[in-house]
């Protein structure tokens, strides 16, 4: 079997996709506090162990080169192919780029982006007039960001898999539940039962269709 190792190394595209991604993101997040920090700052370094592997070092395809050989003979485990894994390991067929899989990602990816950009308008102006931000994405998740940031991770796990980051995603999970009940805390404090009541009738992070997204419009009506 020969070898291939020319698509990584590319330590130039490593720098220029994750700045891309990192900084798209952070032009509708605008991290402003520690907790905001916290947030950005992790999906960031998602971002940059993804594309570490995706055009630096390979270290998952080093790890499972072995096994990849043994299970799959034809396949060159140190080449780019190789590491769309779920496209090989589920024994797929055609160029994983318009597998799917990948087409899947994609649009988690945009929807990720684009609840992210449409939160933080929302979030931009609430801030501004000193209210609870109710409206937009507000109106059907208590944390549009948050899940803005796990439908971004879970599109790139869908296309490119790796050691770290599926290591990394659940840990992510857990602290972004974290934050948004530390969160809750401090809305809680500060809009008392005006919060408490958009926290009732609005769910955490998936919008089931069981919730009421609008019966928080009436909040700031109510004394």
């Amino acid at each position: 079997m020969e070898t291939t190792t020319s698509a990584y190394g590319l330590w130039g595209l490593v720098i220029v996709n994750s700045l891309a991604f990192i900084l798209f993101a952070f032009s509708f997040f605008k991290p402003s506090s520690a907790r905001d920090w916290r947030t950005f700052g992790s999906f960031a370094a998602f971002i940059v162990a993804l594309f570490v592997e995706m055009y630096g070092a390979p270290l998952t395809l080093y790890l499972l080169a072995g096994w990849l050989q043994s299970r799959y003979p034809q396949l060159d485990p140190l080449s780019h192919e190789a590491g769309h894994l779920w496209h090989s390991l589920l024994g797929l067929e055609g160029d994983p780029h318009f597998g799917a899989l990948h087409i899947l990602g994609n649009l988690l990816i945009f929807a990720g982006f684009w609840l992210l950009a449409s939160a933080w308008r929302v979030l931009y102006r609430a801030q501004q007039a000193g209210e609870l931000a109710d409206s937009g994405p507000y109106a059907r998740v208590r944390h549009p960001q948050y899940l803005a940031f796990v439908l971004i991770m879970l599109g790139f796990l869908l296309q490119w898999p790796t050691l770290l980051t599926l290591l990394m995603f659940p840990v992510l999970l857990l602290m972004y539940v974290q934050l948004a009940r530390r969160e809750e805390q401090e809305m809680l404090v500060h809009f008392g039962d005006t919060y408490r009541r958009y926290r009732d009738a609005t769910p955490a992070f998936l919008p089931w269709p069981t919730a009421r997204p609008h019966a928080a419009a009436d909040t700031r009506k109510q004394p």
